[in-house]
């Protein structure tokens, strides 16, 4: 099944599941957060669809607004940490975004007015849906609820400002996340994904999944050793190659683009650009 959280009329964030194809939505009993339905699989019941609200008009908000963390992993296939010429590390190289970050689908990325090196970075989003500590990456699927698109779009001169990659991954709505969280029974193997971004309708970046350097069971159990890991907790697991930054000349997203991350079965993501 698919969940969101929509921005409904009255300023109501509410949790909801979205149809098969894509087009009406159904709100989840007992109302809440829809981090506080994953614990329990988010509703397995199928709604009754007939009658139900379209979701034409609605707006997204992002499927976990206020996640308790957002981790982060750089570099995480070989072909992107090429085109950086970073060194190869010996564990995930890791960083945090805040909740501030992000934005829905359909929902505008700001170019911040003190840059104009906007990147976009396509990827596969993990939701975390059982509390798990020291999870061995056998069992880490089992604490998975389900997969998102994420645009963990960058602000290189910012984030050139450090070696630590958070400067310029923590400006004010420059995290594109969505539009739905598509449930981990819907895709046992997340190792099996083709995953696109295109901008303007131009591909930039088009790769698959099983080109992690750390797939998705080895970062669960990972993070786990580091902090419980809690129902609503998001990993964003890297980009591929044919970022913006790499490219001669640079190509830089700017107001009036429109930029989509799409990954096989789950979904795609789509975020206009506008100024600050």
């Amino acid at each position: 099944m698919r969940f969101a959280t929509l921005d409904l009329p009255g300023g109501s964030e509410t949790p909801v599941a979205i149809s098969p194809d894509g087009t009406r939505y159904s709100p989840l009993p007992g109302g809440g957060a829809l981090a506080d339905h994953l614990d329990h699989g988010a509703a397995s019941a199928e709604p009754d669809w007939a009658g139900a609200p379209a979701l034409a008009g609605v707006r997204f908000a992002p499927p976990v607004p206020r996640p308790g963390a957002i981790w982060c992993v750089g570099l995480n296939y070989e072909d992107h940490r090429l085109e950086t010429g970073k060194a190869r590390a010996e564990h995930p190289t890791l960083f945090m975004r805040f909740p501030v970050c992000l934005v829905g689908h359909g929902e505008a990325i700001l170019r911040p007015r003190v840059s104009e090196k906007l990147d976009y970075e396509g990827e596969l989003a993990v939701v975390i849906g059982k509390t798990g500590r020291h999870i061995p990456e056998e069992e880490a699927l089992e604490h998975v609820a389900g997969y998102a698109c994420f645009d963990d779009a960058s602000v290189r001169d910012y984030q050139a400002h450090s070696t630590q990659f958070g400067p310029g991954k923590n400006f004010y709505r420059t995290g594109g996340f969505g539009p739905w969280i598509v449930s981990a029974d819907e895709i046992p193997d997340p190792q099996a994904l083709a995953i696109e971004t295109r901008l303007n309708g131009e591909v930039v970046q088009q790769s698959h999944t099983s080109r992690m350097t750390y797939p998705v069971h080895e970062l669960v159990s990972y993070l786990s050793r580091i902090t419980p890991l809690l129902p609503g907790d998001v990993i964003a697991t890297g980009t591929p190659s044919g970022v913006g930054m790499a490219r001669k000349p640079p190509l830089y997203m700017k107001p009036g683009d429109v930029v989509e991350v799409e990954i096989e079965r789950v979904g795609i993501l789509r975020n206009p650009i506008e100024a600050e």
